[in-house]
């Protein structure tokens, strides 16, 4: 919608930056835990970071500036409320050409797949813009679908199929309720990314349980057996 649009928000803007910072695989495997809790909030405060000292770097090139925040929201209890946000970075993360959306709603990149947090600028330069990804980088396997532990997706491709917000946010605000928010299990169990061969975790059927990978099984476990509510 027209009012989501960046010169809706801020009229001055000309043009988008948009910046991602990956979520470690190793880490969002213990997901829901309270390792993957600090890990998600550690890259968004530098996502803040990063986002508003290039607004400022770019205002003081004489090109008036502004970040966005990575989170438009209150907590969960506002996502309870209305689960959408003022500006969505993901979109603008499609637009700037970093990846395509899979069956989770959410944008998958070459690098990292799903594993990645976008943070944005407004800015009143016009800058050349990249072209939009064409490859459709989701294999559909129904990964996320299947094992996504509030029923929050189906199998339609985005954007017919759209996450359940109000389901996925009620997820997240028992998860809150358990100091181990956010979940991140839709992301964790994506094959696609070359993170998966850096950490050799190419078999992504080894986040069902009873197959296989006994040893990071139990390393798991060991997290989220700590630090929970």
């Amino acid at each position: 919608p027209e009012e989501f649009w960046p010169q809706s928000i801020y009229p001055e803007a000309k043009s988008v930056v948009v910046i991602g910072l990956p979520i470690s695989l190793p880490v969002l495997e213990t997901s829901p835990s309270i390792w993957y809790r600090e890990l998600y909030r550690t890259v968004n405060i530098l996502l803040d970071q990063y986002t508003y000292r290039l607004s400022n770097l770019l205002s003081e090139k004489g090109y008036p500036s502004v970040f966005v925040p990575r989170d438009g929201y209150a907590d969960v209890k506002t996502l309870l409320k209305n689960p959408v946000a003022f500006f969505s970075h993901r979109h603008a993360a499609y637009l700037a050409g970093l990846g395509s959306f899979g069956v989770n709603n959410v944008l998958l990149t070459t690098k990292f797949g799903p594993r990645v947090r976008f943070g944005s600028i407004f800015t009143a330069a016009e800058l050349p813009s990249d072209p939009v990804m064409k490859e459709e980088l989701c294999t559909r396997c129904m990964r996320c679908v299947r094992m996504c532990p509030a029923h929050a997706l189906d199998e339609r491709d985005y954007p017919e199929g759209l996450t359940d917000k109000s389901a996925c946010a009620a997820h997240s605000a028992e998860l809150n309720r358990r100091g181990i928010s956010p979940c991140g299990v839709c992301i964790k169990v994506c094959p696609v990314g070359e993170d998966r061969e850096l950490y050799g975790r190419m078999d992504a059927s080894i986040y069902a349980k009873g197959e296989g990978a006994s040893a990071l099984q139990r390393a798991w476990e060991h997290v989220q057996s700590y630090g929970v509510l």
